[in-house]
């Protein structure tokens, strides 16, 4: 991870919509574009947990000062042997971090765990994480559930939108990300909002 001597090189927005998680976020390479005019940052970093991400919290989070986090979290969890539960704990635990460090009034937006070729079999447990952390966000009003299952299936099974290991997307599984997150930030009148200091 060197964040830091990215920064250096290259210093992020000001007030970006933070787009962090594991290797899924790391890998968006259009990024950028898909989301634009949106100022973005990516700080995913490969095999994360959202164990991980919580234990960097403010090395990847804080000190970017973000208008709104996109949080993709909880896939690695379930591999790593996690229940459903574990990753509830986990991304509430994300959630209490973001309040302490930068306030309830930043949004946190989770895309659901996405059904892959190469984890099928962890599907049903992928299923119930994802129903866990959806009634959390009916419950929080700064937190949105962003299901991108759904149009990645197809008759039940995962769409031929991934390179060869079966777990990481092409550009066609980027696609249906960039417009299920776009809607969902352009609901939320993320492009609106204004960061603190």
């Amino acid at each position: 991870m060197r964040f830091a001597e990215q920064d250096r090189v290259s210093p992020p927005p000001a007030c970006p919509v933070l787009f962090v998680g594991s290797s899924s976020i790391r890998m968006w390479a259009s990024l950028t574009a898909d989301m634009a005019p949106l100022p973005v940052l990516n700080r995913g970093f490969g095999g994360s947990s959202t164990r991980h991400v919580n234990a960097y919290f403010d090395r990847v989070v804080t000190r970017y000062r973000p208008r709104a986090i996109v949080l993709y979290a909880g896939e690695n969890d379930i591999d790593a042997g996690e229940s459903p539960a574990e990753v509830l704990a986990q991304v509430e635990y994300f959630m209490a971090l973001k309040d302490h460090r930068l306030g309830r009034q930043v949004p946190v937006y989770y895309i659901s765990q996405k059904p892959s070729k190469l984890r099928a079999a962890q599907f049903q447990r992928q299923s119930d994480a994802n129903e866990a952390v959806k009634a959390l966000a009916d419950r929080r009003p700064d937190l949105d559930y962003i299901d991108i299952v759904p149009a990645m299936l197809e008759n039940g099974e995962p769409k031929d939108i991934y390179v060869e290991d079966g777990l990481h997307m092409s550009a066609a599984g980027y696609a249906i990300w960039r417009e299920r997150v776009g809607d969902a930030l352009r609901r939320g009148g993320v492009e609106r909002l204004r960061c603190r200091s």
